[in-house]
Protein backbone atom coordinates (compact mmCIF):
# COMPACT_ATOMS: atom_id res chain seq x y z
CA UNK A 1 0.00 0.00 0.00
CA UNK A 2 1.27 3.49 -0.88
CA UNK A 3 0.54 6.45 1.45
CA UNK A 4 -0.84 9.47 -0.38
CA UNK A 5 -1.42 11.86 2.51
CA UNK A 6 -0.05 11.90 6.05
CA UNK A 7 -0.87 14.10 9.04
CA UNK A 8 -0.52 13.86 12.81
CA UNK A 9 -3.49 11.60 13.35
CA UNK A 10 -4.97 10.96 9.92
CA UNK A 11 -3.59 8.79 7.14
CA UNK A 12 -4.97 8.03 3.69
CA UNK A 13 -3.62 4.85 2.09
CA UNK A 14 -4.07 3.94 -1.58
CA UNK A 15 -4.72 0.27 -2.36
CA UNK A 16 -4.79 -1.38 -5.76
CA UNK A 17 -2.45 -1.76 -8.73
CA UNK A 18 -1.93 -0.54 -12.27
CA UNK A 19 -3.56 -3.70 -13.62
CA UNK A 20 -6.81 -3.23 -11.69
CA UNK A 21 -9.01 -0.20 -11.06
CA UNK A 22 -7.78 1.26 -7.76
CA UNK A 23 -9.92 0.77 -4.72
CA UNK A 24 -10.89 3.93 -2.86
CA UNK A 25 -8.38 5.07 -0.23
CA UNK A 26 -8.49 3.62 3.26
CA UNK A 27 -8.35 5.99 6.22
CA UNK A 28 -6.57 5.74 9.55
CA UNK A 29 -7.91 7.91 12.35
CA UNK A 30 -5.74 8.00 15.48
CA UNK A 31 -5.20 9.79 18.76
CA UNK A 32 -2.78 9.12 21.64
CA UNK A 33 -4.78 6.07 22.82
CA UNK A 34 -6.28 4.20 19.85
CA UNK A 35 -5.97 3.78 16.10
CA UNK A 36 -8.92 2.99 13.81
CA UNK A 37 -8.73 1.93 10.15
CA UNK A 38 -11.74 2.80 7.97
CA UNK A 39 -12.15 1.28 4.52
CA UNK A 40 -12.84 3.57 1.61
CA UNK A 41 -15.50 1.12 0.45
CA UNK A 42 -18.60 1.53 2.59
CA UNK A 43 -16.79 3.21 5.47
CA UNK A 44 -16.32 -0.20 7.09
CA UNK A 45 -14.44 -0.14 10.41
CA UNK A 46 -11.81 -2.78 9.68
CA UNK A 47 -9.15 -2.58 12.41
CA UNK A 48 -8.89 -1.10 15.91
CA UNK A 49 -5.77 -1.22 18.07
CA UNK A 50 -4.42 0.30 21.27
CA UNK A 51 -1.44 2.62 20.88
CA UNK A 52 1.69 1.32 22.62
CA UNK A 53 0.25 -2.17 23.16
CA UNK A 54 0.37 -5.48 21.31
CA UNK A 55 -1.58 -4.78 18.06
CA UNK A 56 -4.59 -7.02 18.71
CA UNK A 57 -7.73 -5.86 16.89
CA UNK A 58 -11.06 -7.16 18.23
CA UNK A 59 -12.72 -6.79 14.82
CA UNK A 60 -13.23 -9.85 12.62
CA UNK A 61 -11.95 -10.03 9.03
CA UNK A 62 -15.22 -8.57 7.73
CA UNK A 63 -15.00 -5.80 10.31
CA UNK A 64 -17.90 -3.58 11.35
CA UNK A 65 -19.84 -2.74 8.21
CA UNK A 66 -23.14 -0.99 7.64
CA UNK A 67 -26.14 -3.01 6.45
CA UNK A 68 -28.35 -0.31 4.87
CA UNK A 69 -30.99 -0.08 3.39
CA UNK A 70 -31.37 -3.79 3.86
CA UNK A 71 -30.29 -6.37 6.41
CA UNK A 72 -29.92 -9.88 5.03
CA UNK A 73 -31.31 -11.22 1.79
CA UNK A 74 -33.41 -8.90 -0.40
CA UNK A 75 -36.82 -9.95 -1.70
CA UNK A 76 -37.04 -11.54 -5.15
CA UNK A 77 -38.21 -8.22 -6.59
CA UNK A 78 -35.40 -6.25 -4.89
CA UNK A 79 -32.84 -8.77 -6.08
CA UNK A 80 -34.12 -8.48 -9.66
CA UNK A 81 -33.72 -4.70 -9.36
CA UNK A 82 -30.07 -5.17 -8.36
CA UNK A 83 -30.27 -4.84 -4.58
CA UNK A 84 -27.38 -6.81 -2.97
CA UNK A 85 -27.33 -8.82 0.25
CA UNK A 86 -27.22 -6.48 3.28
CA UNK A 87 -28.11 -3.47 1.13
CA UNK A 88 -25.95 -1.06 -0.85
CA UNK A 89 -24.06 0.92 1.79
CA UNK A 90 -21.13 -1.45 2.39
CA UNK A 91 -20.44 -1.75 -1.38
CA UNK A 92 -20.43 1.94 -2.28
CA UNK A 93 -17.49 4.33 -2.31
CA UNK A 94 -17.35 6.51 0.80
CA UNK A 95 -16.46 10.06 -0.26
CA UNK A 96 -14.46 12.13 2.23
CA UNK A 97 -16.36 15.41 2.68
CA UNK A 98 -14.24 16.84 5.50
CA UNK A 99 -11.47 15.83 7.91
CA UNK A 100 -9.61 17.13 10.95
CA UNK A 101 -6.20 15.55 11.50
CA UNK A 102 -4.65 17.67 14.25
CA UNK A 103 -5.64 19.21 17.55
CA UNK A 104 -7.58 17.58 20.41
CA UNK A 105 -10.41 16.43 18.10
CA UNK A 106 -9.70 14.14 15.12
CA UNK A 107 -12.56 13.49 12.70
CA UNK A 108 -13.63 12.47 9.22
CA UNK A 109 -16.98 13.04 7.50
CA UNK A 110 -17.97 10.44 4.88
CA UNK A 111 -20.80 10.51 2.35
CA UNK A 112 -22.22 7.33 0.84
CA UNK A 113 -24.83 7.37 -1.94
CA UNK A 114 -27.42 4.58 -2.14
CA UNK A 115 -28.77 4.92 -5.69
CA UNK A 116 -31.23 2.01 -5.63
CA UNK A 117 -32.76 3.06 -2.31
CA UNK A 118 -32.52 6.74 -3.33
CA UNK A 119 -30.93 7.64 -0.03
CA UNK A 120 -27.75 9.44 1.05
CA UNK A 121 -25.82 8.63 4.22
CA UNK A 122 -23.51 11.13 5.90
CA UNK A 123 -21.32 9.52 8.55
CA UNK A 124 -19.13 11.47 11.00
CA UNK A 125 -16.40 9.58 12.90
CA UNK A 126 -14.69 11.41 15.78
CA UNK A 127 -12.16 10.77 18.54
CA UNK A 128 -10.56 13.01 21.17
CA UNK A 129 -7.06 12.93 22.63
CA UNK A 130 -6.93 11.18 26.00
CA UNK A 131 -9.92 8.94 25.20
CA UNK A 132 -10.29 5.27 24.24
CA UNK A 133 -13.57 6.14 22.51
CA UNK A 134 -14.80 6.64 18.93
CA UNK A 135 -18.05 8.56 18.34
CA UNK A 136 -20.12 7.89 15.22
CA UNK A 137 -23.05 10.03 14.04
CA UNK A 138 -25.03 9.04 10.93
CA UNK A 139 -27.61 11.05 9.00
CA UNK A 140 -29.75 9.24 6.43
CA UNK A 141 -31.64 11.38 3.92
CA UNK A 142 -34.42 10.18 1.62
CA UNK A 143 -34.87 11.53 -1.91
CA UNK A 144 -38.28 9.84 -2.17
CA UNK A 145 -41.56 11.70 -1.63
CA UNK A 146 -43.21 8.96 0.47
CA UNK A 147 -42.64 7.66 3.99
CA UNK A 148 -41.08 4.20 4.08
CA UNK A 149 -39.81 1.55 6.50
CA UNK A 150 -36.06 1.05 6.46
CA UNK A 151 -33.67 -1.71 7.52
CA UNK A 152 -30.50 -0.53 9.28
CA UNK A 153 -27.97 -2.71 11.10
CA UNK A 154 -24.54 -1.88 12.46
CA UNK A 155 -22.99 -5.23 11.52
CA UNK A 156 -20.29 -5.34 14.20
CA UNK A 157 -18.26 -8.57 14.43
CA UNK A 158 -15.35 -9.75 16.55
CA UNK A 159 -12.87 -12.40 15.43
CA UNK A 160 -9.54 -14.14 16.20
CA UNK A 161 -7.18 -13.63 17.93
CA UNK A 162 -9.47 -11.56 20.16
CA UNK A 163 -12.24 -14.16 19.76
CA UNK A 164 -11.03 -17.34 21.41
CA UNK A 165 -12.79 -20.49 22.58
CA UNK A 166 -13.61 -20.34 26.28
CA UNK A 167 -11.82 -17.00 26.71
CA UNK A 168 -14.20 -14.39 25.26
CA UNK A 169 -17.38 -13.23 27.00
CA UNK A 170 -20.18 -11.10 25.49
CA UNK A 171 -22.49 -9.09 27.77
CA UNK A 172 -25.50 -6.82 27.14
CA UNK A 173 -28.72 -5.70 28.90
CA UNK A 174 -30.99 -7.88 26.75
CA UNK A 175 -34.38 -9.31 27.72
CA UNK A 176 -36.48 -11.47 25.39
CA UNK A 177 -34.81 -13.34 22.55
CA UNK A 178 -35.68 -15.65 19.67
CA UNK A 179 -33.59 -18.24 17.82
CA UNK A 180 -33.57 -17.75 14.05
CA UNK A 181 -33.65 -20.71 11.64
CA UNK A 182 -30.95 -20.84 8.99
CA UNK A 183 -29.99 -23.02 6.07
CA UNK A 184 -28.00 -26.03 7.37
CA UNK A 185 -24.34 -26.09 6.37
CA UNK A 186 -21.14 -27.90 7.30
CA UNK A 187 -21.30 -26.57 10.89
CA UNK A 188 -24.31 -27.72 12.93
CA UNK A 189 -26.50 -25.52 15.07
CA UNK A 190 -27.01 -26.33 18.74
CA UNK A 191 -30.03 -24.10 19.45
CA UNK A 192 -33.71 -24.97 18.98
CA UNK A 193 -35.03 -23.03 15.99
CA UNK A 194 -37.78 -20.41 16.46
CA UNK A 195 -37.75 -20.87 20.22
CA UNK A 196 -38.10 -17.86 22.51
CA UNK A 197 -35.93 -17.48 25.61
CA UNK A 198 -34.61 -14.95 28.11
CA UNK A 199 -31.04 -13.74 27.67
CA UNK A 200 -28.54 -15.32 28.09
CA UNK A 201 -29.78 -18.93 28.51
CA UNK A 202 -30.93 -20.40 25.17
CA UNK A 203 -32.58 -23.83 24.62
CA UNK A 204 -30.39 -26.47 22.95
CA UNK A 205 -31.31 -29.45 20.78
CA UNK A 206 -30.19 -31.87 23.51
CA UNK A 207 -32.89 -30.40 25.82
CA UNK A 208 -30.34 -28.41 27.75
CA UNK A 209 -29.40 -24.73 27.81
CA UNK A 210 -26.48 -22.73 26.47
CA UNK A 211 -25.12 -19.53 27.99
CA UNK A 212 -24.78 -17.31 24.92
CA UNK A 213 -22.41 -14.98 26.77
CA UNK A 214 -19.66 -17.57 26.40
CA UNK A 215 -17.75 -18.69 23.32
CA UNK A 216 -18.05 -22.51 23.45
CA UNK A 217 -15.25 -25.06 23.04
CA UNK A 218 -17.11 -26.82 20.20
CA UNK A 219 -17.84 -25.56 16.67
CA UNK A 220 -21.42 -24.32 16.21
CA UNK A 221 -23.33 -21.94 13.95
CA UNK A 222 -26.38 -20.22 15.43
CA UNK A 223 -28.35 -16.97 15.11
CA UNK A 224 -30.41 -15.38 17.88
CA UNK A 225 -31.85 -11.90 18.22
CA UNK A 226 -32.64 -10.11 21.46
CA UNK A 227 -34.79 -7.19 22.52
CA UNK A 228 -32.63 -4.63 24.30
CA UNK A 229 -34.03 -3.41 27.61
CA UNK A 230 -36.69 -0.83 26.61
CA UNK A 231 -36.39 0.89 30.00
CA UNK A 232 -32.87 2.05 29.20
CA UNK A 233 -32.10 5.13 27.10
CA UNK A 234 -28.58 3.88 26.38
CA UNK A 235 -27.83 0.24 25.64
CA UNK A 236 -24.45 -1.48 25.53
CA UNK A 237 -22.78 -4.63 24.26
CA UNK A 238 -19.28 -5.67 25.31
CA UNK A 239 -16.77 -8.39 24.46
CA UNK A 240 -14.23 -9.21 27.18
CA UNK A 241 -11.03 -11.13 26.38
CA UNK A 242 -10.26 -12.89 29.66
CA UNK A 243 -6.64 -13.86 29.01
CA UNK A 244 -5.54 -10.63 27.34
CA UNK A 245 -7.56 -8.40 29.74
CA UNK A 246 -8.98 -6.44 26.82
CA UNK A 247 -12.48 -4.99 26.60
CA UNK A 248 -14.23 -3.89 23.40
CA UNK A 249 -17.74 -2.50 23.36
CA UNK A 250 -20.46 -0.24 22.05
CA UNK A 251 -22.93 2.16 23.63
CA UNK A 252 -25.96 3.11 21.52
CA UNK A 253 -29.33 4.79 21.85
CA UNK A 254 -32.26 2.43 22.43
CA UNK A 255 -34.50 4.56 20.22
CA UNK A 256 -32.10 4.00 17.29
CA UNK A 257 -31.26 0.33 17.76
CA UNK A 258 -33.75 -1.61 19.92
CA UNK A 259 -32.46 -5.02 18.74
CA UNK A 260 -29.20 -6.95 18.73
CA UNK A 261 -28.60 -10.08 16.67
CA UNK A 262 -25.92 -12.54 17.74
CA UNK A 263 -24.34 -14.29 14.77
CA UNK A 264 -22.36 -17.10 16.41
CA UNK A 265 -20.13 -18.40 13.63
CA UNK A 266 -17.84 -20.60 15.71
CA UNK A 267 -15.83 -22.34 12.99
CA UNK A 268 -12.74 -23.05 15.07
CA UNK A 269 -10.40 -21.26 12.63
CA UNK A 270 -9.60 -17.77 11.38
CA UNK A 271 -13.06 -17.52 9.78
CA UNK A 272 -14.69 -17.55 13.21
CA UNK A 273 -16.83 -14.53 14.03
CA UNK A 274 -19.22 -13.39 16.73
CA UNK A 275 -21.68 -10.83 15.47
CA UNK A 276 -22.85 -8.10 17.87
CA UNK A 277 -25.21 -6.57 15.32
CA UNK A 278 -27.32 -3.78 16.83
CA UNK A 279 -30.15 -2.78 14.54
CA UNK A 280 -33.64 -1.46 13.84
CA UNK A 281 -34.95 -5.02 13.42
CA UNK A 282 -34.50 -8.46 14.98
CA UNK A 283 -33.34 -10.54 12.02
CA UNK A 284 -31.52 -10.31 8.70
CA UNK A 285 -34.59 -10.73 6.49
CA UNK A 286 -36.35 -8.71 3.77
CA UNK A 287 -38.21 -5.45 4.33
CA UNK A 288 -41.58 -7.18 3.88
CA UNK A 289 -40.78 -9.90 6.44
CA UNK A 290 -39.47 -7.32 8.88
CA UNK A 291 -42.64 -5.21 8.73
CA UNK A 292 -44.88 -8.29 8.94
CA UNK A 293 -43.40 -9.42 12.28
CA UNK A 294 -43.88 -6.06 14.03
CA UNK A 295 -44.15 -5.73 16.95
CA UNK A 296 -42.12 -8.52 18.57
CA UNK A 297 -42.07 -8.69 22.37
CA UNK A 298 -43.88 -5.35 22.28
CA UNK A 299 -41.04 -3.64 20.39
CA UNK A 300 -41.28 -2.34 16.78
CA UNK A 301 -39.20 -4.27 14.24
CA UNK A 302 -38.55 -1.44 11.76
CA UNK A 303 -38.02 2.31 11.64
CA UNK A 304 -39.70 4.91 9.43
CA UNK A 305 -37.77 7.21 7.11
CA UNK A 306 -40.12 10.13 6.36
CA UNK A 307 -40.51 11.58 2.85
CA UNK A 308 -37.74 13.94 1.74
CA UNK A 309 -36.39 13.98 5.30
CA UNK A 310 -33.40 12.94 7.44
CA UNK A 311 -33.10 10.69 10.44
CA UNK A 312 -30.06 10.46 12.74
CA UNK A 313 -28.42 7.69 14.74
CA UNK A 314 -25.58 7.96 17.25
CA UNK A 315 -23.36 5.43 18.99
CA UNK A 316 -19.86 5.09 20.35
CA UNK A 317 -17.34 2.29 20.54
CA UNK A 318 -14.49 1.85 23.02
CA UNK A 319 -11.44 -0.37 23.42
CA UNK A 320 -9.30 -0.60 26.55
CA UNK A 321 -7.22 -2.72 28.87
CA UNK A 322 -9.03 -3.80 32.04
CA UNK A 323 -7.71 -4.86 35.45
CA UNK A 324 -7.23 -8.52 36.28
CA UNK A 325 -10.34 -9.99 37.86
CA UNK A 326 -12.80 -8.62 35.28
CA UNK A 327 -15.05 -11.57 34.33
CA UNK A 328 -18.49 -10.19 33.42
CA UNK A 329 -19.69 -6.71 32.54
CA UNK A 330 -22.87 -5.87 34.45
CA UNK A 331 -23.32 -2.28 33.29
CA UNK A 332 -21.90 0.50 31.14
CA UNK A 333 -23.07 4.07 31.68
CA UNK A 334 -22.26 7.37 29.97
CA UNK A 335 -22.72 10.45 32.10
CA UNK A 336 -20.87 13.64 32.97
CA UNK A 337 -18.08 13.09 30.47
CA UNK A 338 -17.32 9.62 31.87
CA UNK A 339 -17.87 6.11 30.55
CA UNK A 340 -18.21 3.88 33.62
CA UNK A 341 -17.82 0.11 33.23
CA UNK A 342 -19.02 -2.07 36.11
CA UNK A 343 -17.78 -5.66 36.45
CA UNK A 344 -19.56 -8.47 38.34
CA UNK A 345 -16.52 -8.58 40.67
CA UNK A 346 -17.44 -5.12 41.95
CA UNK A 347 -14.54 -3.43 40.19
CA UNK A 348 -15.16 -0.31 38.11
CA UNK A 349 -13.25 1.20 35.23
CA UNK A 350 -13.88 4.84 34.30
CA UNK A 351 -12.88 6.14 30.86
CA UNK A 352 -12.95 9.74 29.71
CA UNK A 353 -15.80 10.32 27.22
CA UNK A 354 -16.48 14.02 26.72
CA UNK A 355 -19.24 13.68 24.12
CA UNK A 356 -22.72 12.48 24.93
CA UNK A 357 -25.10 10.64 22.61
CA UNK A 358 -28.11 12.94 22.97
Amino acid sequence: MRPISLAAGFLMVMAGSAQQPPRPPNLVLANDRIELTILGTGGTLSRLTLRGEEPVSPLATIGHFLALDGFGAPSDQERAAGMPFHGEASKQVAKVKASQSSGPLRSVVLEIALPLAQETLTRTVEMRDGENVVYITSDLESAVGVDRPISWAEHATIGPPFLEKGKTVVDMPALNCRVRPFKPGPIPGRLVYERDFEWPMAPTNDRGQADLRLVPDQNWLDLASCQMDPKRKLEFVTALQLDKHLLFGYVFRQEDYPWLMSWMNYTGDNRAARGMEFSTQPFDVSHAETVAMSPLFGTPTFRWLPAKAKIRTRFLLFYTKVPEGFTRIDDVTLEGGKLTIVDRSGQRLVLAAAQGLF
